[in-house]
């Protein structure tokens, strides 16, 4: 939450087990939505990570769980740079 500091943050999070816990402690700027069973038409960002995987992993691979972790923080860098891109994946009616 670093780079967004005065903004409300809502994170969408799907059922997936490792998606809970008891002793997370979030931050002031930040709600988690949990989303009911089987509804990937409310969790929009599958569409971005499905974009995010076919742009730039295509057919990739990496020498080191360090390279895979380096390649999608810079893939998701350029993404968060190209908004209107993120915001056509994502926001559908």
């Amino acid at each position: 939450m670093s780079h967004h500091p005065n903004d409300r943050i809502i994170l969408a999070l799907d059922g997936a087990g490792w998606h809970r816990s008891h002793t997370l402690k979030l931050p002031h700027n930040l709600r988690l939505l949990m989303l009911p069973p089987y509804s990937p038409e409310l969790n929009p960002v599958e569409n971005l990570w499905d974009g995010l995987r076919e742009k730039s992993f295509h057919t990739r691979v990496f020498d080191s769980l360090d390279a895979l972790e380096n390649h999608l923080e810079a893939a998701m860098r350029d993404m968060e740079k190209d908004r209107e891109c993120a915001q056509s994946i994502v926001a559908w009616s």
